[in-house]
């Protein structure tokens, strides 16, 4: 054995000590144990193949509930998610949708979910944790839940993982009207909307320059196919709040007709807690349209200097920086942060040790994988 090895070069005896390590780590048994069989263990290698597969889920004795069992399983489909952090990790994030709305781990029931691997977190995997918790306690419309797992998939053991609620439309998510896609002529196309601040040019998405910086991408998530009308009406508005935020008269008041000034404060100040360097994601309902959900975390607590978030970062912060010379915007973040301080000053330290204990067993897993 040992003289065979001699003859290995150094990459094919690492892959051969890492391959007997994985094979040998099992599930702790301290989360809940999410295991998914996809028909004739076909590999997930893409995002846009919904994967036929099975789940069933072992409490392992936690406060949740299983779902289905080993001898039967729950079916639904299972494809690849994400962008960077489908192409830069081994370690992969998967979106699921089950043929029926359904509770998991407690969830409110729906069909959509995600398995998130937040491979990029090498804070303990605090970053979406903190983001979220932080969200919830600042009283924004509506936050993501994540749960921790543990995830084998056909048969093999992934590690670490997050169950969390996606981003859409839907009464125990974003509460807002779903138009039809497209919507016919003459229809109401003034909500609801759900667009993200991008930095994907391939996804659908209307362009806005914004003054000094260039072309911003607005990918419409809801509805995702426009028709003229959609599509102008999306344009425009977009373009009007622009040219509402760079007026030179900070104390106009024209931008506060399109944007929710209270969401907006609130969302702001998450991000600057997390010292979060990517941009707002919007949520449109009705006349005015608010910052949130959020989501992505991935950036946070990599501020590169002890100035405020929007200058100097990795990622353009859309909006930030300008509403911010806004003194009734600012008098706004000053009263949301009075409100939220005396409230929840002292909540982080009992939180990230709670939440650190739970995951513990599992984030050691997971590194040993």
């Amino acid at each position: 054995m040992f003289g065979k090895l001699k003859l290995m070069s150094i990459a094919t005896l690492l892959a051969f000590v890492s391959g007997a390590f994985a094979a040998d780590v099992k599930p702790t048994g301290t989360l809940p144990v999410v295991y998914i069989n996809t028909k004739g263990s076909k590999p997930i290698v893409e995002k846009e193949e919904k994967i036929p597969a099975t789940i069933w889920i072992d409490a392992a004795g936690t406060d949740y509930a299983s779902l289905g069992s080993e001898a039967a399983p729950v079916a639904f489909t299972v494809s690849g998610r994400g962008n960077y952090s489908w192409v830069g990790f081994e370690k992969k994030p998967y979106k699921v949708k089950f043929d029926t709305k359904t509770s998991v781990l407690g969830l409110p029931k729906n069909k959509t979910f995600a398995l998130l691997a937040h491979a990029d977190d090498n804070l303990a995997f605090l970053r979406n944790a903190m983001g979220f918790e932080l969200s919830k306690r600042m009283g924004l419309s509506w936050t993501p839940t994540q749960i921790p797992v543990e995830l084998v998939l056909n048969g093999e053991y992934r590690g670490l993982y997050f169950f969390v609620e996606t981003i859409k439309i839907d009464k125990n998510r974003v509460k807002i009207v779903e138009q039809d896609e497209p919507a016919p002529a003459g229809a109401d196309v003034t909500g609801g909307w759900l667009v993200e601040i991008d930095n994907y040019d391939s996804d659908p998405h209307v362009t806005i320059n914004e003054p000094g910086y260039g072309g911003i991408w607005f990918t419409y998530k809801s509805p995702e196919v426009l028709s003229s009308e959609q599509e102008t009406y999306l344009t425009n508005q977009l373009q009007t709040i622009m040219d509402a935020i760079y007026v030179e008269d900070k104390n106009s008041t024209e931008w506060e007709k399109y944007i929710d000034i209270d969401a907006a404060a609130r969302y702001y100040i998450v991000q600057e807690i997390l010292d979060d360097c990517e941009s707002y994601k919007d949520q449109g309902a009705d006349a005015k349209w608010k910052f949130g959900p959020v989501w992505d975390f991935g950036n946070a607590y990599q501020r590169p200097s002890k100035d405020w978030v929007w200058p100097g970062t990795t990622f353009h912060q859309v909006w930030i920086g300008e509403l911010c010379k806004f003194p009734r915007f600012m008098d706004k973040v000053r009263e949301v942060w009075k409100e939220y301080a005396e409230n929840n000053a002292n909540f982080q330290k009992a939180y990230v040790d709670n939440y650190i204990n739970s995951i513990r067993e599992a984030a050691k897993a997971d590194a040993e994988r």
